[in-house]
């Protein structure tokens, strides 16, 4: 039970040192993007990987934004993975995708990489290459924040007061961010099956 407790305890203090003016920050990019007619790539590794094809899929029917993952291709994936590295898997797609300055890299990740300690490489090579394409960067990590937070245009950082819950807050707060944004009357066009015929 007091596990339990404390992690709500945990949950309630990310939600209650959550950055509003950077969730409003992607907010204003992401609907520049959906203006443009630009795509939202979303990226991360682990259970983030998996929550960035959820992401994929309400961007996609609630905000009508193009948004894609690179791991919804599990073929080009270990392909890549097994001829070209790991550190290369994401931006070798995004290179074949064609990302430009009127698309956004949207980054799920607990440390958001770190070069020095060679942890997610794939993701710090994704960031370098939108930088060089102008691309806009925004993301969902914890606070240590790592290269995403230094490349990114906006991020919004979970707070943990214990670090022996870092991924698990972290990982359910990329939740909690997205499905704010996709339900945001500035970027959500359809409404969610419950919603619409409640």
């Amino acid at each position: 039970m007091e596990y339990i407790e404390n992690y709500v305890d945990e949950m309630k203090y990310a939600v209650d040192n959550i950055s509003l003016n950077e969730v409003n920050k992607i907010i204003d990019i992401l609907e520049t993007v959906k203006k443009e007619c630009g795509r939202v790539f979303i990226i991360g590794s682990g259970g983030s990987a998996s929550n960035a094809s959820h992401a994929v899929c309400d961007f996609r029917k609630l905000c009508k934004i193009e948004a894609y993952t690179p791991y919804d291709n599990i073929a080009e994936l270990t392909a890549r993975t097994n001829d070209e590295g790991w550190e290369n898997t994401i931006s070798e797609w995004l290179k074949i995708s064609n990302i430009s300055e009127k698309d956004c890299i949207f980054v799920f990740s607990v440390g958001g990489g770190c070069e020095k300690e060679s942890v997610s490489p794939n993701i710090i090579k994704a960031l370098e290459l939108a930088s060089e394409k102008n691309s806009k960067i925004v993301g969902v990590v914890s606070e240590i924040g790592g290269y995403t937070s230094r490349a990114a245009d906006a991020v919004v950082k979970i707070a943990v007061q214990n670090k022996s819950m870092l991924t698990p807050i972290t990982e359910s707060f990329q939740s909690f961010v997205w499905h704010m944004l996709v339900t945001n009357p500035r970027l959500q066009e359809n409404r969610a099956k419950w919603e619409s015929i409640l």
